[in-house]
């Protein structure tokens, strides 16, 4: 059971990865503004989710796997949240936006408990 959650887990970021270079017009509108050079932080993102499924497939990195997951879905809760501050300066016009925010945050969230886990059972 352990390992089908990691294989899971290294499939999710392998298709994130792949899609930061397939769609980067649309991962770059989830980089913060003020973070700034989105271009370099979607392709190093890419390549980080991509690496880091490949310690995921393998026993022995597994755990690190898991807790590097963790970190690097964490640090991109911070884009998910400034996407829900600004749903939330938007509200009155786009309530469907301030969902769709939130459902982010949360699966984020969702997806740190998921890459612990696989980290824990290592």
């Amino acid at each position: 059971m352990h390992s089908i959650a990691a294989v899971a887990l290294a499939a999710f970021l392998i298709v994130n990865g792949v899609a930061h270079f397939v769609r980067p017009d649309y991962v770059r509108r989830l980089v913060p503004s003020w973070l700034g050079r989105a271009r370099l932080l979607v392709a190093v993102g890419g390549v980080a989710l991509i690496v880091d499924s490949v310690l995921l497939l393998t026993p022995r990195s597994r755990a690190a796997g898991g807790w590097i997951a963790a970190a690097m879905i964490s640090v991109f809760v911070v884009a998910h949240l400034d996407g829900l501050a600004r749903a939330v300066a938007e509200r009155p016009r786009r309530a469907r936006g301030l969902w769709s925010a939130t459902a982010k945050v949360l699966l984020n969230f969702a997806y740190i408990g998921w890459a612990v886990a696989v980290a824990t059972t290592a």
